[in-house]
């Protein structure tokens, strides 16, 4: 049974299926083997290792470890924002969207760092959604009519909310695949 991922025949190595012979049945059949399919599938080595060099694994690494604070400031932003009717001369629908809104986000945020103290990698989906509803944020600002520095403090909140959830999104996805792939045996 001949591997098109196999890269023992290029170094020369014994071939299990022909006997120990490293020249004996290597020859490719066919150009169609050598090539990539695009979609990843069968472009790992069989044996494990991480193909990223070492200074990629190291930044992904040092990027890993602000999301906590990241985080943490979302949620903080979440609670600013609920309470930020309080401060600011606003209607009622203007009241009940920050409220909500910063609440969802404040306990989604907060469930993102409740995560990351367990030692769990923080959710996808929960931090698509917050950047969804930073996204709702700035468009509220202005569909509502908020006037003045509540304007200004949801339009602010929004755009921080969504770049920083969107930001913790991408290391969600990048934790899920790291914590997915083959450990390396050493």
């Amino acid at each position: 049974m001949n591997d098109s991922n196999d890269d023992r025949r290029d170094r020369g190595a014994p071939d299990a299926d022909t006997g120990g012979d490293p020249g004996a049945g290597n020859e490719r059949p066919n150009a169609v083997d050598e090539i990539d399919s695009g979609t990843g599938a069968g472009d790992r080595p069989d044996d494990g290792h991480d193909p990223r060099d070492p200074s990629t694994q190291v930044a992904n690494e040092e990027r890993r470890r602000d999301t906590p604070i990241i985080s943490a400031v979302i949620a903080a932003i979440g609670a600013w924002v609920a309470i930020s009717v309080l401060l600011f001369d606003v209607g009622e629908a203007s009241l009940w969207n920050n409220v909500l809104v910063g609440a969802i986000v404040f306990l989604a945020a907060g469930y993102n760092v409740y995560r990351i103290q367990n030692d769990i990698p923080i959710s996808v989906g929960v931090s698509s959604l917050l950047a969804v509803l930073g996204i709702w944020l700035i468009v509220s600002a202005a569909l509502l009519g908020m006037l003045g520095s509540l304007f200004w403090s949801t339009l602010a909140s929004g755009l921080l909310v969504a770049g920083l959830a969107g930001y913790n999104a991408y290391e969600a996805r990048e934790a899920r695949t790291v914590a997915t792939e083959p450990e390396t045996g050493t």
